[in-house]
């Protein structure tokens, strides 16, 4: 099914595109505050079609292909390592390994051992797998149990035929996702190799990191899609169609999400969350905190947290609507000023995107320019991809605005991808100067070059009903 890539990335740009006329902000149009939106959300996204589960694996197995064949490689010889093992055991797999088994493999089967060995620029990448099985076509089991019953043993057969000079494990002290090698794997294997290895055996994080957080230009061509999928989910929910006001609750909207997300024969890779402020709201929108399940009531400021998992990504999005008092046809100008004070700064931050630059200047950068602009920002923003929280620089926590010990000094790198999350807390005169906390967070990818929106962002609020 090697067109399926192709089809899917024509798809993801046609609905990347379609955007509803009545939805578009003509281009030039300045506000009284001096900010020019840039890209157009679509109000009412249509939901595109979801691929049924033996098109999805077929889509997955390519992509993981063509991820082998390249990203291994870059990575490896980016990083100077000879020989990468990745191994797990079923249900305490390596999160590495998971990214690289079939998408028929639920699990790892018994221990499951990669190896991936440079031959060098002419020669590539050679694949093995110290398995009890063949894992799908892309990995021929190199250990024959009859001949040799130690596993261990047979690996340390295969490094000592191609002695490699840097073999590298996924342990780490930053990264839980570049650490998946257990104290037990590695002391088995220390054991099974000779003493002249034990010293070439060195730290997998950089180059699980980059295996983990490049997308190929195949997941890039499609990833719009997976964003507009959740977009779709979150503007569905934010409507007339599903809320009563008077009746409906946070809690309700949450599980209605949840049902909305199943539904679609779509995963979650966390619980969504509502929360409402309103005036004389005494909780002042404190994001660390839980409101607890709140009846929707006109007058309120919506705001939706939600991720799914589809085709082995992941998308995380804030977005905020505004539930119209009889007779209002748009939200109070405060509310709509603190939203375009958020994309103000989403413009700061993403300002500071540069290749090798680390997260934690980034995050510096980014601060300084919201003090210049007297906007009262926090950002934390993460990478995005095979997880919801993925491998990558960090830039900043919501608790951590001085910057991020090991995560955020690791450089950006092009073609990976970031939620672009942070909160701005404004002053809204129509609540009595009421401060409200606006977050946002819209999916990105980073070319190198530039950040762009996987599908657009938000910049003005969703209403409800629509007008």
């Amino acid at each position: 099914m090697k067109d399926t890539p192709l089809l899917l990335s024509l798809l993801a740009a046609a609905l990347l595109f379609a955007v509803p006329a009545s939805a578009q902000v003509p281009n030039g149009t300045q506000t009284q505050d001096g900010y020019v939106p840039d890209q157009p959300m679509p109000m009412d996204p249509a939901t595109p079609t979801v691929l049924s589960m033996e098109q999805r694996a077929a889509v997955v197995n390519d992509w993981l292909e063509t991820r082998l064949d390249t990203v291994v490689a870059a990575a490896m010889r980016a990083e100077g390592i000879d020989l990468w093992v990745v191994s797990g055991r079923e249900y305490n797999e390596d999160p590495v390994l998971k990214t690289m088994l079939p998408a028929t493999w639920q699990s790892a089967r018994r221990r499951t051992i990669l190896v991936f060995y440079d031959r060098g620029p002419g020669a590539g990448v050679e694949r093995l797998a110290v398995s009890r099985y063949d894992v799908g076509d892309l990995f021929k089991t190199a250990w024959d149990k009859e001949q040799q019953p130690d596993q261990w043993a047979r690996l340390a057969e295969i490094i000592k035929k191609r002695d490699p000079e840097r073999i590298a494990i996924n342990r780490s002290k930053t990264f839980a996702l570049a650490d998946g090698m257990t104290d037990t794997e590695q002391a088995q294997l220390k054991a099974a190799l000779p003493a002249r290895y034990e010293d070439r055996l060195v730290s997998g994080e950089e180059v699980a990191v980059r295996w983990l957080e490049t997308r190929t230009r195949e997941e890039q061509a499609v990833y719009p899609l997976v964003v507009r999928l959740a977009r779709s989910i979150i503007a569905t929910g934010l409507s007339e169609e599903v809320i009563q006001p008077g009746v409906t609750t946070t809690t309700d909207l949450q599980w209605w999400y949840r049902s909305r997300i199943r539904d679609l024969n779509l995963t979650a890779w966390f619980h969504p969350t509502v929360s409402v402020q309103r005036p004389d709201d005494t909780k002042e929108g404190d994001f660390s905190s839980s409101e607890g399940e709140q009846v929707i009531r006109h007058g309120d400021l919506l705001h939706v947290d939600l991720g799914i998992s589809y085709l082995r990504l992941h998308t995380d999005t804030q977005q905020h609507a505004y539930v119209l008092r009889p007779g209002e046809t748009e939200a109070p100008g405060g509310l709509q000023r603190g939203l375009r004070e958020a994309n103000r700064v989403q413009d700061l931050l993403t300002d500071q995107f540069e290749t090798g630059r680390t997260g934690n200047e980034v995050l510096r950068g980014a601060l300084t320019a919201a003090d210049s602009a007297g906007i009262n920002a926090t950002i934390y923003a993460h990478p995005i991809g095979f997880h919801g929280h993925a491998a990558g620089p960090l830039i900043g926590l919501w608790d951590q605005q001085d910057g991020v010990p090991g995560k955020g000094e690791v450089p950006l790198r092009p073609n990976t991808a970031y939620s672009i999350e942070l909160n701005v807390q404004a002053s809204v005169p129509e609540w009595g100067g009421q401060e409200v906390l606006f977050r946002v967070e819209e999916d990105a990818l980073f070319t190198g070059g530039s950040v762009r929106y996987l599908d657009g962002r938000q910049t003005q609020l969703y209403l409800i009903p629509r007008q």
